[in-house]
């Protein structure tokens, strides 16, 4: 059960990830074609803040997910003879 659960975290975290990071590069992409990041640099403080925050919390979710399946379950030592 704890496997399935990292699977389905492993899935949201890259959609979290990789919805916020296309958005924040076709965002910073089309600043500075238009000219934007040449009279305002501090607009990709603003992408970096609105985009960068969902983009960590997916990569968290991912590699929680990732060490949650990786986890092996514990074996029970009360039945092997000695």
């Amino acid at each position: 059960m704890i496997r399935l659960l990292g699977a389905i975290l492993q899935a949201i975290g890259l959609l979290i990830a990789g919805a916020s990071g296309l958005c924040s590069a076709w965002f910073t992409v089309a600043m500075g074609t238009s000219g934007g990041l040449g009279s305002d640099p501090g607009i990709l403080l603003l992408i970096a803040l609105f985009g960068g925050i969902p983009f960590a919390i997916g990569l968290g979710l991912f590699f929680l997910g990732k060490r949650l399946q990786r986890r092996q379950p514990q074996q029970d030592h009360r039945d092997t003879f000695q």
